[in-house]
């Protein structure tokens, strides 16, 4: 006989939301109608949080010191009840509107194994090689000068730059082909460490100067040409889910123009032609493109990443304090920021002394804590929470790319700087599983 799974209230109620959302009257209700609706499906835990299923088909948890709704998954396994409130009580920023609830999840691993599929690197390798031997006098470069050398043409920078932006981390660790197919192009070594490159993830603006540049020469032949390089770039990216949402959703952006030549003709400013492709892009695409659109709520994503991907640990919320500790936070915003679960966390990390601990180099070069900067007798809340062991390679690689898109994310959101040696904590990590094999290639989910 098949084992029943025990009834789960938290995936009870995500799927009856689900449903809702999905039913087709959804969409005529006005914003206080699905609100009064979702409110009766608001969850309590014992602790008294409540958690509502909604916007981005993410859990909302309640902070009763304001009374915002912030994104964090729930406490898998803990009982909870069904209790009806006021409908007021929900802001409409958390209540779905539809096409949100279609957003492509994608992956959030990072390349510490398994690499990128050989297929996919050998069609961008040919991509590459063809694109290569363009003039930089007709493609000159005009973004990406501080990764590629001078003499290197702008098509090159623009599978690059696809690639980047398209990756939900860009983490590459050192038996990464993707990126080893650049090496004859790049301007000096990369950043990162003997073996994982941290690398910055480039603005859409970046791609679109390349464009909107050789438009402004008069060369609108050659501003398609790179569209249309970009298009393809994406189009391989598709296959491999740790691309895919981003790939899928500067397609939408790029490939109009690629259909009507002279779609873009007035907009030569690269800013003006930015905010045309984001406006392209169809809503249930949206988070895809909070990155460039909401950063605040960008980094609110990776944040609620991070803690899923550490729901192995006893204490999620504590796990990810860890890692958020890394950021640099000289006025104090980061603690607003977070639900009150990581809130208390991250304000125990910091009375011990353990916060901003990579802008303030508090760790050695390994990642590991420099001698003075422990403590030495830590709470048993902080001991068990400053071990993070994934029990396999690709929950370390999912808490990984969690980790580092977390630190871009707070990086475009402050201006904070990610060291290019990576955030300590996740150093720390890969040292644990710099010594396994990362060959073996599976299928990402």
């Amino acid at each position: 006989m098949t084992p029943v799974r025990p009834w789960d209230a938290f995936t009870s109620a995500e799927a009856q939301v689900r449903a809702m959302v999905a039913d087709p009257r959804w969409q005529g209700l006005s914003v206080p109608d699905r609100a009064h609706v979702l409110a009766a499906r608001i969850l309590v835990t014992p602790d008294g949080d409540r958690w509502l299923f909604g916007t981005h088909a993410r859990w909302h948890l309640h902070d009763p010191a304001d009374g915002r709704w912030h994104l964090a998954p729930p406490p898998r396994g803990v009982r909870a009840r069904q209790v009806r409130r006021a409908a007021a009580e929900l802001p409409p920023d958390v209540v779905p509107y539809g096409p949100d609830f279609h957003a492509e999840p994608g992956s959030i691993q990072a390349f510490i194994g398994p690499d990128v599929p050989e297929g996919l690197t050998e069609r961008l390798r040919v991509l590459l090689r063809a694109s290569g031997r363009k003039s930089e006098l007709d493609y000159p470069l005009t973004a990406f000068e501080e990764i590629f050398a001078s003499d290197v043409p702008s098509t090159v920078a623009a599978i690059w730059g696809t690639i980047m932006w398209c990756a939900y981390a860009p983490a590459f660790d050192g038996n990464e082909r993707l990126i080893t197919v650049f090496g004859e192009y790049l301007r000096r070594p990369l950043p990162g460490d003997e073996w994982v490159r941290w690398l910055p993830a480039p603005p859409l603006l970046d791609l679109v100067t390349l464009v909107s540049e050789r438009r402004q020469a008069g060369r609108p032949r050659a501003a398609l040409r790179l569209a249309a390089v970009m298009a393809d770039t994406a189009q391989i990216l598709m296959s491999d889910t740790r691309f895919r949402p981003r790939a899928l959703a500067l397609l939408t952006m790029v490939e109009p123009m690629l259909r009507r030549p002279d779609l873009d003709d007035l907009l030569t400013d690269a800013e003006a032609l930015r905010a045309e492709w984001l406006e392209r892009c169809p809503r249930r695409l949206c988070r895809a493109l909070l990155v460039e659109n909401d950063a605040a709520a960008h980094f609110s994503h990776a944040v609620y990443d991070l803690v899923e991907a550490l729901a192995f640990m006893p204490d999620p919320p504590m796990a990810a304090a860890t890692f958020l500790a890394d950021l640099s936070d000289s006025k104090r915003a980061l603690p607003a920021r977070l639900d009150h679960r990581l809130r208390r966390a991250y304000e125990e990390l910091d009375r011990a002394g353990l916060t901003g601990t990579s802008a303030s180099e508090s760790t050695a070069p390994e990642g590991f804590p420099v001698p003075g900067r422990v403590l030495t007798k830590p709470a048993p809340t902080l001991e068990v929470a400053l071990e993070v062991t994934p029990p396999d390679r690709a929950s370390a690689a999912a808490v990984l790319g969690a980790a580092y898109a977390t630190g871009l994310a707070w990086g475009r959101l402050t201006g904070a700087k990610v060291p290019q040696s990576g955030l300590a904590g996740q150093t720390a990590l890969v040292r644990r599983v710099v010594h396994e094999r990362d060959d073996n290639h599976t299928d990402l989910t």
